[in-house]
């Protein structure tokens, strides 16, 4: 390891098991000699196995709803009370479309699942950096990242009303980044992973094949969770210290590749 992040201190949400992105980012970071508070919705933690990883790297746990304001406020200073002062880096992994979930088709949208939809998952952002902001708990020169996806960009059928959702997120990520950048130095981005094969991703309906389409475009295959990982910690390092309002695609090449050989090959094309 590099020591990119020795002496810095974090916040880790979203990490449910040993496929998720957060999880991984967790290790990387703990290699790398961060401290960090892991967290997550009650309900979530229920389901994963969040206190496996906690233990591994010996980190502590602060439950928190990130649709609450109260309790965002709460994990932010309880965060600081913990590791010792001000925070360096957080990840935001928080994702949840009821209507995937129930597989509404995105022209029938429920439009109650929509609006929780972008609470938990767009909304959090801003309130989460909200918190952080009023509170003045992140370090002159801080980093966050959230996680999206490039439906937000790009019409994908089965990603239904995340597609809106994370583009509001990468819309957050670019506003409250001008302000917090100019106020505080913080920096603000998003990654916009490939398909992975986590707990949340393999939920979608299609996703096995799109999963291999991607791999099949992208000149590199798809990016899996461990490299997303090493990814956001270079984001939390120093040595990105000038990024920030930036969407960045961590995709093997399949943001730029209209179409692959093998693509081609496989529909008889050549």
């Amino acid at each position: 390891m590099y020591n990119l992040l020795k002496g810095k201190r974090g916040i880790i949400t979203g990490a449910l098991d040993q496929n998720s992105i957060a999880w991984k980012v967790a290790e990387k970071a703990h290699e790398e000699g961060a401290e960090f508070v892991l967290t997550n919705a009650p309900i979530a933690m229920r389901m994963g196995e969040i206190n496996a990883l906690a233990e591994k790297t010996g980190s502590q746990i602060v439950p928190a709803d990130a649709t609450n304001m109260e309790e965002l406020e709460n994990l932010f200073t309880q965060s600081q009370e913990i590791l010792g002062g001000k925070i360096d880096f957080v990840l935001h992994s928080i994702g949840m479309s009821v209507n995937i979930r129930k597989k509404i088709p995105y022209t029938e949208s429920n439009y109650d699942y929509f609006m929780k939809g972008i609470d938990v998952s767009a909304m959090s952002f801003h309130k989460m950096l909200a918190a952080a902001k009023k509170l003045d708990a992140i370090s002159e020169g801080g980093s966050v990242v959230a996680l999206t996806y490039m439906a937000a960009q790009r019409t994908y059928p089965f990603y239904t009303d995340m597609a809106d959702i994370k583009a509001m997120l990468e819309s957050i990520a670019r506003s409250f980044g001008y302000h917090y950048g100019l106020e505080k130095k913080v920096r603000i981005n998003t990654v916009s992973q490939s398909p992975t094969k986590t707990t949340a991703g393999t939920g979608i309906k299609g996703f096995g094949d799109f999963y291999d389409y991607a791999d099949a475009i992208a000149p590199l295959g798809n990016a899996d969770a461990e490299s997303c990982a090493d990814y956001c910690i270079t984001l939390f390092s120093d040595l990105t210290r000038m990024v920030t309002m930036q969407n960045l695609f961590h995709d093997g090449g399949y943001s730029s590749t209209g179409v692959s050989d093998i693509v081609m090959q496989k529909m008889g094309l050549e």
